[in-house]
């Protein structure tokens, strides 16, 4: 980098690359006049040496410092690294509102929920898993019996959420863009477009079958989420029935297999502790909570007790990510929950599990409450500027608001590189209460 000082002196001084002593050329025949000479030259030359690396530390951090604003702070933190949230329940609400008629309403324009384009680009978003829900047996009337056998009509209503989840995608090119792998996230964020990836919040959905598992995936749905709020033939539900597995069920490890196999993210919000601690220990992936908050700060069966935070970690123990949740009844007693509880669920993650293992999954449009400072997509700011006021660092903000999920997704990605490379087979476990098909012993 070449200064004015530099220029004017050029004439005078030649330095060496590494700012050694200047050859001074001589102006005078008299020792006095050398030396008199040889100081000043050096003199100058160390104040343009040391002014240039100023300058060049000034300008190589100048664009990383924070503000000592909390507020504009956390506005600098979501431009560098934007919010990933692993939860939000938009396509179920386009169901509910909109019968999924995508032409019925205008995502441009404020929307009578929690989300909508333009406060997802004021809240800093970079990417979100679109949850293709559809409810247990229980919430729409039906009763499956104990084998879960009447389940096709989920698997139909789950393909109608993937299917309005993508023609919404597809219809705001400008702003979304489908992402299938961890690599369309920066892809996303070069063009100013928020990655948009496809969750399945319940095993249930799946019909009994790992074969649709394989077809989701296939449609672009990159986490299941084991269980909801009812038990199904994988696992059990951290709800309020007696448990049927113990936990997994046989078919559940089949499930986990093929899940790891092809890259498909195992998402532990709504298991019970038994199935949690199950497939943390049994699965070759990193997992995720893409919805749940601690228990011992506020006592919930969806939350994530103590024994099982401290059962994941980097160095050992599974590797994996809890993105908290903001539903007001998991995080705080009625009338209680403000951006201030949820910043305590998160740094009580944080200091059990570690901050690489805390992120956001907010559950806006699925949750009829919000907490106060944090009542729809365009307030992530204001989470982040409490946790700068607790002590928080740049590093670790970005890793909250997306590096440690995008960590979490490379590793899954990367277990299912290896295992596809060495030629593991897809999984054709079949549920053992099916009668429709012959079952392996009568083969």
């Amino acid at each position: 980098m070449k200064t004015p000082q530099m220029t004017e002196k050029s004439s005078l001084l030649k330095a060496s690359p590494d700012c050694a002593s200047p050859r001074v050329e001589a102006l005078s025949t008299t020792a006095q006049h050398r030396q008199a000479r040889h100081s000043w030259g050096w003199a100058i030359l160390v104040a343009i040496c040391f002014g240039v690396l100023i300058h060049g530390v000034a300008h190589h951090h100048g664009g990383h410092k924070l503000s000592q604003d909390p507020d504009t702070a956390a506005k600098q933190v979501l431009k560098s690294t934007p919010v990933i949230d692993g939860h939000i329940d938009l396509p179920i609400f386009v169901r509910a509102a909109y019968a999924n008629n995508a032409s019925a309403f205008d995502l441009r324009k404020k929307m009578p929920q929690h989300v909508d384009i333009p406060r997802l680009r004021e809240g800093g978003v970079g990417g979100f898993f679109w949850s293709a829900f559809v409810p247990c047996a229980d919430w729409a009337g039906q009763d499956e019996g104990p084998d879960f056998l009447t389940s096709t009509w989920r698997v139909r209503d789950t393909l109608e959420q993937v299917d309005i989840a993508r023609i919404l995608i597809a219809q705001y090119p400008e702003t979304f863009h489908l992402a299938t792998k961890t690599t369309d996230i920066h892809k996303s964020w070069k063009k100013n477009k928020i990655a948009s990836f496809i969750g399945i919040e319940g095993a249930h959905q799946l019909g009994n079958s790992i074969a649709v598992l394989r077809q989701l995936y296939n449609l672009g749905a990159r986490y299941v989420t084991l269980t909801h709020t009812c038990h199904n033939a994988f696992a059990d539900s951290c709800g309020t029935l007696p448990e049927k597995w113990g936990g997994l069920s046989p078919l559940g490890y089949h499930l986990i297999d093929e899940m790891n196999r092809i890259g498909m993210l195992i998402d532990l919000s709504h298991t019970s502790d038994n199935t949690a601690r199950q497939a943390i220990k049994y699965s070759k992936a990193p997992v995720i909570w893409s919805h749940s908050s601690a228990r011992a700060v506020h006592t919930h069966e969806r939350n994530v007790p103590d024994d099982i935070l401290e059962l994941i970690g980097t160095e050992e123990g599974q590797d994996a990510v809890v993105m908290v949740n903001f539903a007001p009844d998991f995080v705080a007693d009625p009338g209680e929950a403000d951006v201030y509880v949820v910043a305590d669920h998160v740094e009580h993650i944080a200091a059990v599990a570690g901050k690489k293992h805390v992120g956001l999954g907010s559950d806006f449009d699925g949750i009829g409450a919000v907490p106060a400072g944090l009542e729809d997509v365009s307030k992530y700011p204001a989470l982040i500027a409490e946790l700068l006021r607790r002590g928080w660092s740049k590093n670790e903000l970005e890793g909250l608001t997306g590096t440690n999920l995008i960590r979490i997704f490379e590793g899954a990605e990367k277990v299912a590189g290896k295992l596809q490379a060495v030629g593991v087979p897809p999984s054709y476990e079949l549920y053992n209460k099916r009668t429709d098909l012959p079952r392996k012993q009568d083969l």
